[in-house]
């Protein structure tokens, strides 16, 4: 059987075995020393991911609440006045029908894409077009987007796209 350096030198007397003990415990606190200080660091790299992670989160909820109220001021800044109307103007917000006060001329500039619907806390407002795309660039949720004139268009395959909507039916 194959003995240790250590015991073989304490064998030959070469070493005395209270030396060989003190150096074991030294190795031995020496490794617990090392495993606490990388658990230390472990520790201490979590809690800072953690707190980046955090910092982050704060910085976009900041980033949010600022677009929302500098999306609020443009609104109420540039919103054109209610009109007071029986004729409404429909359209789709957020996956339900929605209607909207509206006047002849004003019904036009909306479906010519002069005037353009906007949407902030639960409101809904017309503004003019190059407003609503400064709105967009903040947030394109708050940009209602109604139907473009080219998907209006009938697809060839339609079997009703050789009968004509009449104008007094109005969406």
């Amino acid at each position: 059987m194959s003995m240790s350096l250590r015991e073989q030198l304490l064998a030959a007397g070469l070493g005395k075995k209270k030396q060989a003990e003190q150096d074991q415990r030294k190795a031995k606190e020496q490794q617990r020393i090392a495993a606490q200080k990388q658990a230390a660091q472990a520790a201490q790299a979590e809690k800072a991911a953690r707190a980046q992670a955090l910092q982050q989160r704060r910085q976009e909820e900041a980033d949010r609440k600022e677009r929302w109220t500098q999306i609020k001021q443009l609104i109420e800044q540039h919103r054109l006045p209610k009109v007071e109307s029986d004729d409404y103007f429909n359209f789709v917000s957020r996956g339900k029908v929605r209607r909207l006060a509206v006047d002849a001329p004003l019904r036009e500039k909306i479906i010519g894409g002069e005037l353009v619907i906007v949407r902030c806390e639960g409101k809904h407002d017309v503004v003019p077009r190059d407003i609503g795309e400064r709105i967009r660039g903040y947030d394109a949720r708050a940009v209602i987007a109604l139907q473009d004139s080219a998907a209006g268009a009938p697809a060839e395959d339609d079997p009703y796209k050789d009968y004509v909507v009449p104008d007094d039916l109005k969406w």
